[in-house]
Order: structure tokens, then C-alpha cells, then sequence
């Protein structure tokens, strides 16, 4: 048996959901005619109160499309220092949109209302023009931390005064929601565009769903075609996040329940140092004395069980669907051997 605890990612199709995906009704997607991706655009709009949806190849393109949308070549978009949209998708910000970003120093991934003010960039021609804001909830390398919903309220405002578009990257947009016992409509009626990822904890094998005004959504449709990622028959993808979407919700806090079981397991040996706080999945804590992250990973897999040296002093550990409590339960008996 073998624990992977590398990424939620990882998880793979259950047989109802194949059960979905095999039965699906389908088209063509580029000439609008496939009726999963339909149901599922507009099934996350209406979840969501927002006008369009638009089904993705995956996470970084929604986000990379969102920017493009939203900015101008030469613009500056702010976001967290350790934001996706600024280390993990190849630079795209750059790359797609032309734009520079400028990084806040914010709090386990998260941003302030204040810090955004401060970041905001005169009116001056020797500065780039701020137009976006970008945030990411859950933040993973935040240790899967949520925003606290008054702060995102107060980040709207700044946007609103400054005439900066508002974007969120929710590639695990449902845990924080199932965490802090939030709606998505009340993210709806913030955020002027919603990248939501499929394949994380909520299951699916690929995909994501940019959300937003169906004329933003026009706009994104062209430039995901532009991008590549026009699909055809992609009622199979898209009849799993249909699934997902009704059945693997709620189940996400029994991956919330399972990432503090493994936290208090680490927190009473002597080798594990700093522990981010746990609010949902995600779990990253320090290594010290006795193992370096690249150790503690190896002889982890050697009982497997796999995990991620984060860092040079950090290890991360992520819980999802296919993570089973007899599967924790071996995992916290391995680190109490320890």
C-alpha cells in the first residue's frame, strides 16, 4: 500500500466518478456544442452568482487567461511573494501578458488590505500601471491557510477606489470554503474573476473553470484558444468535475481532520521544528538535528509512504480523497517509531 502525500493532485478517478465520465454526453467544445462542458460552465457560474464559465485544460491557464484579460502589456499586478501565479506557472505573467508583478511580503501566503494600498503605484509615467490584484485561497505555501473573509472585503474596497481589477486563485478554493464555513456566492460577489481547480481535493483527473461577466468570459474563450487549449470531446473531463462538484464537497473536511491528526503526531517529536498552522490540507513543517528533508522523505518511502522536501528545512504533507484514516494511522505510527 502506498500513502502519497506529495500533492492532492495525486488523486485519482473513483469508479462513480469513471462511472460519470463513461456515460457522459458529448461534442465538440470549440464549436460550443459539447453539452457536459456546458452543464458544467454554467453549473459553477450558478454555484458561484457569476455570469460565465469557462472549462480549462488546468489551473495555470485560468490564471495566466484571467491576467491577459485583465491587464495590459506593461501593467504591474500585486500579489503574496509565494503566490502560484508568480513561482510556479514558468513565468507566465511575463511571458503571456507582458506585465510585471510586484510581490507584498504578506502572512502564511496571505495579504492585507494595507499591503495592497502601499503597493498600488502612482499615477507617474516612469511607473508601471497597477490594474490587478491577484490572491490565492487556500495559499499553498501557506501551509493551505485561508483568508479571513472581512480582510478579502477590505482588499474589494482598495480595488474598488483604485479602479483595479480583483482576481482569485481557488485552486483549492473549496477547502478554504468547507474550512471556515464560508458560500461561494459570497466569493462571487467579490472577486471580478475565479480561477476554480477540479483536480485537487476535489478529485477530478484534470481541469479547472474560469469564472467571471459573460463578456470577461468572451474574451477568455478567445484567448484560450489562443493559448492551445480549445478542446474537443471534453465532456469526458468535464462530466468528472459535474461529479466532483456533487459528491466530493463536504467530504473535504475529513482531509482537514486527517492533516491535524498528522500535525499533533509531529509536534511531539523532538526533530520537527516550526509547524505552519493547519487550517485545511496541507501540512509544513520543519526538519531538524537528526534528518534533513530529503532523509525524512527517503525514509518515509521506505515504509510507503511518500511526502515533499518543500526546502532545504521544510517537508509538506497533503491530504485528499485517496488518504484513508487506516492510511494516517500507519503514517502516525511511523513518525512516533521515529
Amino acid at each position: 500500500m502506498i500513502i502519497d502525500l506529495r500533492s492532492d493532485t495525486f488523486t485519482k478517478p473513483s469508479p462513480a466518478m469513471l462511472e460519470a465520465m463513461f456515460k457522459a454526453p458529448v461534442g465538440d467544445d470549440v464549436f460550443g456544442e459539447d453539452p457536459s462542458v456546458n452543464k458544467l460552465e454554467a453549473m459553477t457560474a450558478s454555484i458561484f452568482g457569476m455570469e460565465a464559465g469557462l472549462f480549462c485544460p488546468s489551473g495555470t491557464m485560468t490564471n495566466q487567461i484571467a491576467i491577459k484579460c485583465h491587464t495590459q502589456p506593461g501593467d504591474e499586478v500585486i500579489c503574496e511573494k509565494l503566490s502560484h501565479v508568480y513561482i510556479y506557472e514558468g513565468g507566465g505573467i511575463a511571458f503571456n501578458s507582458g506585465c510585471q508583478v510586484k510581490p507584498l511580503e504578506g502572512s502564511f501566503g496571505r495579504i492585507t488590505a494595507q499591503a495592497v494600498a502601499e503597493g498600488i503605484n502612482a499615477d507617474d509615467i516612469h511607473k508601471a500601471k497597477t490594474s490587478l490584484v491577484s490572491l490565492e485561497n487556500t495559499a499553498n505555501r501557506g501551509g493551505g491557510s485561508c483568508y479571513n473573509f472581512t480582510e478579502i472585503q477590505s482588499i474589494k474596497e482598495i480595488c474598488l477606489k483604485n479602479k483595479l481589477s480583483l482576481h482569485l486563485d481557488g485552486a483549492r478554493l473549496y477547502n478554504a470554503i468547507v474550512s471556515q464555513g464560508e458560500t461561494p456566492k459570497q466569493y462571487g460577489e467579490i472577486f471580478d474573476s475565479i480561477s476554480l481547480c477540479l483536480s485537487k481535493g476535489l478529485g477530478t483527473p484534470v481541469g479547472s473553470v474560469l469564472l467571471g461577466k459573460s463578456d470577461f468570459i468572451k474574451k477568455a474563450r478567445r484567448l484560450r484558444k489562443v493559448f492551445g487549449g480549445g478542446m474537443r470531446q471534453a465532456g469526458y473531463m468535464a462530466a468528472a468535475g459535474i461529479y466532483a462538484l456533487e459528491n466530493n464537497i463536504h467530504r473535504l473536511a475529513e482531509d482537514h481532520r486527517h492533516a491535524k491528526q498528522i500535525a499533533a503526531a509531529l509536534a511531539e517529536k523532538d526533530f520537527v521544528g516550526a509547524i505552519y498552522p493547519v487550517e485545511t490540507n496541507i501540512v509544513i513543517f520543519e526538519v531538524l538535528k537528526d534528518y534533513t528533508p530529503a532523509e525524512f522523505c527517503e525514509g518515509l518511502k521506505q515504509e510507503g509512504i511518500l511526502c515533499l522536501a518543500m526546502s532545504a528545512t521544510q517537508v509538506r504533507m497533503v491530504t485528499h480523497l485517496d488518504v484513508t484514516g487506516e492510511m494516517v494511522q500507519k503514517l502516525m505510527n511511523v513518525i512516533k517509531s521515529l
